[in-house]
């Protein structure tokens, strides 16, 4: 986390570094939150509602709060990868994960995880 250490507290600022074969999280989406990507070095691919695109250096991707367009990204290349992740931290962000029985739902402050059909892990 970049973004901590500098006491930013409305936005996280990532350096995600992915070996061969590593994801990003599970395909996701946020209720409230915008997220933005910059592949830095190495290829990933981005895997969306719409299929794969393949990222590289300098490429960027955006995913805006509220649209249902499950994302993550995955290194399927045979070197590591670097990209910066950026993303704000909105009090009542909810997540859904389209491809798994999983959710982030918000309650007392913070995110709960929990099956599709609101039963706590």
């Amino acid at each position: 986390m970049l973004g901590d250490p500098l006491g930013l507290t409305n936005f996280g600022v990532n350096l995600v570094h992915m070996p061969p074969g590593s994801e990003s999280a599970l395909r996701h989406w946020h209720t409230r939150e915008d997220e933005f990507v910059i592949v830095i070095e190495g290829e990933l691919t981005l895997l969306t509602n719409a299929g794969e695109t393949i990222l590289g250096p300098g490429m960027a991707a955006g995913f805006p709060a509220g649209k249902a367009d499950g994302h993550c990204l995955v290194n399927r290349s045979g070197r590591d990868a670097v990209y910066l992740e950026v993303g704000d931290r909105r009090a009542g962000d909810e997540v859904t994960y389209p491809d798994v029985d999983l959710a982030a739902i918000w309650r007392d402050g913070g995110r709960v995880y929990v099956h599709k059909d609101g039963r706590h892990y």
